[in-house]
């Protein structure tokens, strides 16, 4: 409320208070006899009315933070899904990967086991160390130890014979 409208107000209502008939209501075109109505006139230029066209172009475009953050939350949105999609990939292909060596060693073992199994009979050993160059050992002699810390030789050693070389004793 301005200092005119109060006037005006405080005036109608002492009018009233003194009168005891029908309310007189005054017009609103006219003013009232004791008021004076400001003096308006027009400002042109300067920083006035600068400012006076900035404040139309920041209330023109007040969601333009809001829609910048939502398409920056977009972006770093699809951004982190691309990363988090290939890394994904990288450790899918990796495991991938490690499958095929892990089966791959498996069939190692296996072939190796299988040979293992194959080696250890009598007739494989035999031939072995025939292509290694060993000789089959002859009478074996023992060596007893008695309880009171003395030793007896029983049977009587011999060298192995190696083969192809003809024996003294026939």
């Amino acid at each position: 409320m301005t200092r005119a409208t109060a006037r005006v107000a405080a005036a109608v209502t002492s009018r009233t208070s003194v009168r005891s008939g029908p309310r007189a209501v005054p017009s609103r075109s006219t003013p009232p006899r004791g008021t004076t109505r400001p003096e308006l006139r027009l400002v042109t230029g300067g920083a006035a009315g600068r400012a006076r066209r900035r404040t139309p172009r920041a209330l023109r475009h007040p969601r333009a933070p809001f829609v910048l953050l939502v398409v920056a939350l977009l972006v770093g949105t699809t951004l982190a899904l691309l990363v988090l999609n290939t890394a994904i990939a990288v450790d899918s292909l990796k495991a991938t990967q490690l499958r095929a060596e892990n089966a791959e060693r498996a069939q190692e073992v296996q072939r190796l086991q299988q040979q293992v199994v194959a080696g250890g009979t009598p007739a494989e050993i035999a031939r072995a160390a025939v292509a290694a160059g060993l000789v089959p050992a002859g009478p074996a002699a023992y060596l007893v130890i008695d309880p009171d810390g003395g030793s007896v030789l029983r049977g009587t050693p011999e060298p192995a014979v190696v083969p192809g070389t003809p024996e003294d004793g026939d």
